[in-house]
């Protein structure tokens, strides 16, 4: 079945006029809306451009700041960088002075011990706590002060050898971090719209947007490290003249002693010498007074033994005349003279025996005393062995320096 053909609808003039004439006044209403549009975009392109222009010269003024900054800082931080190494290396060398005058100090103690011990070794009355006993003894307490104080202002120094090599650590760090942040403001310092390389990304990571040091905090910092640096630095030349003081405290305090006891040494010696000579011109009065006391023993037993025949002839007379007859029995002078004879002869022998008992209790008491000051002589020479040739050797053999 077919369908009719329907023929477009056909609109009346007014309504052609009408139609053309809402056409042409919307045509102009677009036109004039886009020409409003075109010079609204060319404001907003001005006032784009004039704010670009101005933040990028805002920024590029605060990167020259901020480089200004960071090279003032920079420089002071190197400055204090090359005072901390140079404060290091000469804080090595008195460290070295240190362990130096430590080391020396084991000689001179070994010596002293040894004195004291070799002095151990005299005998009798020489076993004797004397002024050179004293000076040693004193001498090794001087000596072990002085190495334990040395001791202690090592460790002070390598203590305060650590405090530095943080404080340059530290000051190297920022130096470091520095240099990497004036590299990074320096190329973004001079970038520029033509430059090649530009990139954009359309949102920027949170570390660049929120940081979490202020420019205060920043400076803060790196005056915190300055500062350090500096009261380590002070720290560490007061140190040295405190080395310097104990260094040479300590060897006139050992030179001082060590002389104090060289002196009573030599003193001591001396005196034993002296008390040696005296003792051996005793012992050679003793021996002469022995020889004429052996002389005056032998004077008495002959002269008793020369008294032995005038005796037995008067008592045998008397024996004999005491046989005569009764009437005969006459106490004549020849009786008489007999008897008295015979009596004082026994008197002058009794005399001679008494004599020779105490002549004989003397030579051995003069050989006792004798025995005695031959023992003597013998220790005052084993006392002048040890101090004059062994501890005085060895004594000498102490060499003091300075460092």
């Amino acid at each position: 079945m077919y369908k009719v053909k329907q023929e477009p609808p056909k609109f009346l003039p007014p309504e052609w006029w009408l139609t053309n004439r809402a056409h042409c006044v919307s045509a102009e209403a677009e036109c004039s809306r886009s020409e409003r549009l075109i010079a609204a975009s060319r404001v907003v392109v001005e006032e784009s451009n004039k704010a670009a222009q101005l933040m990028q010269q805002d920024a590029n003024k605060k990167l020259e700041q901020r480089l200004e900054n960071i090279r003032f800082w920079r420089q002071e931080l190197n400055k204090k960088l090359e005072d901390m190494t140079e404060e290091i290396e000469v804080l090595i060398t008195f460290r070295t002075r240190v362990e130096k005058a430590l080391e020396s100090c084991s000689q001179p103690l070994q010596v002293i011990l040894q004195c004291l011990s070799e002095r151990e070794n005299h005998v009798g009355i020489d076993r004797v706590h004397d002024e050179v006993e004293r000076e040693l003894i004193k001498e090794r307490e001087v000596t072990e002060g002085v190495i334990s104080l040395l001791q202690r202002t090592l460790e002070q120094t390598n203590e305060q050898m650590r405090l530095n090599r943080s404080a340059k650590y530290w000051l190297e760090k920022d130096l470091q971090q520095k240099f990497q942040a004036e590299q990074i403001d320096d190329r973004c310092s001079v970038l520029t719209n033509a430059s090649l390389g530009l990139s954009q990304t359309e949102k920027l990571p949170c570390s660049a947007l929120s940081t979490s040091v202020t420019p205060e905090g920043w400076e803060t910092s790196s005056d915190i490290n300055v500062s350090k640096a500096e009261k380590e630095r002070n720290a560490s030349a007061s140190l040295r003249t405190l080395i310097h003081r104990v260094l040479g405290q300590t060897a006139e305090d050992m030179r001082g002693q060590h002389r104090a006891a060289a002196s009573a040494l030599q003193l001591r010696v001396q005196e034993t010498k002296d008390a040696k000579e005296q003792i051996e011109d005793r012992l050679h009065k003793i021996q002469a007074e022995i020889a004429n006391q052996e002389r005056s023993l032998e004077s008495l037993a002959v002269s008793l033994q020369a008294k032995q025949g005038p005796l037995k002839v008067a008592q045998t007379r008397l024996a004999l005349r005491s046989q005569r007859p009764n009437p005969e029995l006459c106490l004549d002078s020849a009786q008489i003279q007999l008897s008295a004879e015979v009596q004082d002869l026994s008197a002058h022998m009794e005399r001679l025996n008494a004599s020779l008992s105490q002549s004989e209790m003397e030579l051995r008491a003069l050989t006792q005393n004798q025995l005695s000051l031959e023992e003597q002589i013998q220790g005052k020479s084993n006392s002048l062995y040890i101090d004059e040739v062994i501890c005085s050797s060895l004594h000498q053999s102490i060499a003091i320096h300075s460092f």
